[in-house]
């Protein structure tokens, strides 16, 4: 036994060093690359791009990896890692030793930490092609019934990715213009009166309470309704489970496990794998029995496609390369999309509890844009109530919600740094939001910095494009009082268009699909909570934000909700 033991030792001791020297080569090594020549101008180093199609000026180049802490036995950098709250923060503090773009070594990957607007832009746009995949992390396979494939926001780039996000473009990107758009209203506004009638049962005047699961029904109802025509009972049990599964789910995705980078710990994980691919699998049991059996037995051909589901069915009948469980998969991908949402309105609920002025100024929008309440705030109010989408969007900056990881394809070059095949690459944007070149006071919640005033003259300008135009600019005209002696001279207060460096929702190809049906139901739902309620809490320091993430726990602070009474003019 002794001697078998002494044995065991030995080798692993020989496998750690090998390991190790295995670690250190990938971060010493050079990159080759395959680079493209112009015969006009030679390119600098950062402007070569690598590409899988040799011609008669293409040449290979040798590049050296990013700057980095050298790896430390079988943690890597992790260790480093460890020293702060959440892992951007450690992005952001090495940046300041390294410079925009670094390297890591995590466990036994590769990776590249990119900080600066120009160079996530050089990653997602100009090289989007070559950095399309996902991490290949355990966690993600148990989510999505052991491929994370199967899932859209995890699964590497490829045709089947491109035909999904085609099928689902028009129902989950719709313009404002589109019937969808105007469906995603009526759900949101229709969802929102059973969601009153809940929340007037339950509340008690300035009591906290936790309304976190009864925020999540709703946004679950809004999402199956829109997309499947179905809603269910705030009381039906097995919605409140499924509700409450994704939940665990989101909130899963937004955290860091060791085991991700250090998979021989897997068998130390088992019984939390076992328990994500049990919400998983109870999600899926689900949806099939309460949406997609009753739906395929009445399925009709030739009659109008109504839904997200009927797209999918529709498909499935005349794609050869869409199977049942494509459909599936996706159907569970979107209906969880109301996860973000949900969490996205708890953390703007937190902050207006925190900073009560908040939610006084969306309180004197929506009683200006309702006359007084004399309906409900619906999805074309949005350009009337310019502080309440920049408080949305103030949420999105100060939570910095990571970008899902990319990972290289093939060997390539950012910023003159090779970068292997197989490395992941972080994407630090909550550098970017944090960053005081980018913000003025960036750790203050302030949604005024998404504000700014024109004139009706520059507004009609910049909406001469938009399909929605007359609507919107009559909307505006409304309510700030305009007439012809004073349309020219006005100032309007609306949310600044086109800023650079806030990219909530990722860009490239793989940007977030979904991202008009988040905005659109977030403000819904928060303007229609506001209108009838004042929102605070009795311990405004028991509620905990984490610092790079959107999500907040399934059980979470409570909020304490006062009825209001608006005085009409």
């Amino acid at each position: 036994m002794a001697y078998t033991g002494l044995v065991l030792a030995v080798l692993t001791i020989i496998l750690s060093v090998v390991c190790y020297f295995k670690i250190l080569y990938e971060w010493h090594r050079k990159v080759r690359v395959q680079t493209v020549r112009s015969s006009r101008k030679q390119p600098s180093a950062t402007q070569q791009v690598a590409t899988a199609q040799p011609s008669g000026e293409d040449q290979l180049e040798t590049f050296s990896q990013a700057p980095g802490p050298m790896p430390w036995p079988i943690l890597g950098s992790l260790a480093i890692l460890g020293k702060y709250e959440v892992p951007f923060e450690g992005f952001t503090a090495l940046a300041r030793k390294y410079g925009d773009v670094y390297s890591l070594t995590l466990g036994t990957n590769r990776c590249l930490v990119v900080n600066s607007l120009e160079l996530i832009r050089e990653v997602l746009n100009q090289n989007g092609r070559y950095f399309g995949g996902r991490p290949d992390f355990l966690r993600f396979h148990k989510l999505f019934g052991g491929d994370r494939n199967n899932s859209l926001a995890l699964c590497d780039w490829s045709s089947l990715q491109q035909k999904r996000r085609n099928l689902a473009r028009k129902h989950c990107s719709p313009s404002d213009a589109s019937s969808y758009y105007q469906k995603m209203s009526e759900v949101g506004v229709a969802e929102m009166h059973q969601f009153m009638d809940q929340l007037d049962e339950v509340v008690v005047p300035g009591r906290d309470f936790k309304i976190k699961p009864l925020i999540m029904q709703a946004c679950a109802n809004m999402f199956s309704e829109y997309m499947c025509s179905v809603r269910f009972d705030y009381n039906d049990a097995g919605f409140q489970q499924m509700v409450r599964n994704f939940d665990e789910i989101f909130w899963e995705i937004n955290q860091g496990y060791a085991v991700d980078f250090l998979p021989w710990l897997a068998p130390f994980y088992h019984k939390h794998m076992n328990k994500l691919s049990r919400w998983s699998a109870d999600i899926r049991d689900f949806i099939l029995e309460r949406i997609v059996n009753e739906r395929e037995q009445n399925f009709g051909e030739d009659e109008p496609e109504r839904d997200f589901t009927d797209a999918l069915l529709k498909s499935l009948r005349e794609d050869p390369c869409v199977t049942r469980d494509t459909i599936m998969y996706m159907l569970e991908d979107f209906i969880g999309g109301h996860s973000a949402i949900g969490n996205l309105v708890m953390l703007a609920l937190g902050y207006i509890a925190k900073h009560p002025e908040i939610g006084d100024n969306i309180q004197q929008e929506i009683d200006h844009v309702t006359e007084g309440g004399q309906r409900n705030v619906t999805l074309y109010d949005t350009e009337s109530m310019p502080y309440t989408v920049a408080t949305i969007f103030e949420v999105l900056r100060y939570s910095s919600s990571p970008i899902v990881p990319h990972v290289a394809t093939e060997d390539t070059c950012i910023a003159g740094y090779g970068v292997t095949k197989g490395t992941i690459v972080f994407i630090n944007n909550y550098d970017l939001n944090t960053n005081e070149k980018y913000w003025e006071e960036p750790k203050r919640f302030n949604p005024k910095r998404f504000i700014e005033s024109a004139t009706l003259a520059q507004i009609r300008t910049d909406l001469v494009d938009s399909p929605t135009a007359t609507q919107d600019l009559s909307s505006i005209i409304k309510s700030n009082n305009i007439d012809a002696s004073n349309e020219n001279q006005k100032q309007i207060l609306r949310v600044k268009k086109n800023i650079p460096h806030f990219l909530p929702f990722s860009i490239g190809k793989r940007t977030c699909i979904g991202q008009n049906l988040v905005r659109g139901f977030s403000f819904i739902i928060l303007a229609n909570i506001l209108q009838k309620y004042n929102v605070h809490s009795n311990d405004p320091a028991a509620i905990k934000m984490y610092p790079a993430c959107v999500a907040v726990p399934p059980d979470t602070y409570p909020i304490a909700f006062t009825q209001r009474t608006v005085k009409t003019a």
